[in-house]
């Protein structure tokens, strides 16, 4: 009987994600529904990437997504080239927490100085995945936030138009006038293809805000795929957004822990406040580096923390 149960909450879990209920009232819609399911099967299968690391020690207790227990996910873009591993030159972390309806998210500068867990030294935060792929960027990454990272999710970045175009494109509020790579993006809402969405979300030379410019664009971007690909209206392109997924992206997320978070977080993805990290630019060794000063990352910890439910923040510094 209980078992009778959790298969059926199963199912309803699984409808939602795909957003289909009213397509399965209709006539014929069966079929349809298995196409989407095969396709997402598919996608998500490819996607699948689980990982080998130690049990972090700052998750005291095993996160169930079923009880709406708060998580983080470590999010890389990285820029992978023919013969070389590639550096993770987008590092955002987001706080998820369904018992606030809200996702905290912050960028990590490229540049950031910090100690690369597993190789004893300091470097620019982005080279932990050159040299430790995802599994010492995780745990650089937990270092350097005082916080567990749960799950990450790699998105290939010359492979990010595609995910773009696959959810019909993304508007953005943009609130500096520039041009890069023959597009021109003016100060006002504008609506972006997967081309212009790159170019957007690379330029930083030209921005007098240099890399945190571009990490607030990368931001917008990525608001806008979770707002579009959680609509409705996307869902006719189903076999491309999932072609583009599973081409383009890997992460340690199960099928079902994707329902469940589906089916229990949902509501979080309407409220998505961005965390500001600042630091000074200097050269070390001939080389420039980002330093976050112990104050300024207390802070973000702290607020990162609170929106895991985490034990009390530690006080400033």
């Amino acid at each position: 009987m209980r078992k009778e149960k959790y298969r059926k909450k199963r199912q309803r879990a699984f409808w939602r994600v795909l957003g289909i209920v009213f397509v399965l009232m209709a006539a014929g819609g069966g079929a349809y529904a298995y196409s989407v399911y095969h396709s997402m099967t598919t996608a998500v299968k490819t996607m699948h990437q689980p990982i080998q690391r130690v049990k972090s020690e700052k998750r005291v207790e095993e996160i169930v997504l079923e009880q709406q227990d708060p998580f983080s996910v470590l999010l890389l873009g990285v820029d992978e080239r023919a013969g070389d591993k590639g550096r993770s030159d987008t590092i955002i972390v987001l706080g998820v927490n369904p018992n606030t309806n809200s996702i905290k998210m912050v960028s990590i500068p490229r540049d950031t100085r910090t100690e690369l867990i597993g190789r004893g030294t300091e470097d620019k935060i982005n080279h932990a995945y050159a040299y430790g792929g995802i599994e010492m960027s995780i745990n650089t990454v937990e270092n350097f936030l005082d916080i567990p990272i749960d799950y990450y999710i790699q998105i290939n970045m010359e492979g990010f138009k595609d995910i773009v175009d696959s959810v019909g494109g993304v508007t953005v509020a943009n609130d500096y006038a520039f041009s890069y790579e023959g597009h021109d993006f003016p100060k006002s809402e504008i609506t972006l293809n997967g081309d212009e969405a790159l170019a957007f979300s690379r330029m930083r030379y030209e921005d007098p805000r240099g890399d945190f410019g571009r990490q607030l664009r990368q931001r917008m971007i990525i608001q806008g795929i979770i707002k579009n690909g959680a609509s409705l209206s996307s869902l006719g392109n189903y076999k491309q957004i999932f072609a583009a997924l599973g081409k383009n992206v890997k992460t340690n997320l199960t099928f079902d822990e994707m329902v469940d978070i589906q089916s229990n977080y949902k509501d979080a993805a309407g409220n998505v406040t961005q965390i500001d990290m600042t630091g000074t630019g200097e050269k070390i060794d001939e080389t420039f580096y980002l330093l976050v000063d112990k104050k300024e990352q207390v802070r973000v910890q702290n607020e990162l923390k609170e929106q895991l439910g985490l034990m009390t923040p530690k006080a400033g510094v």
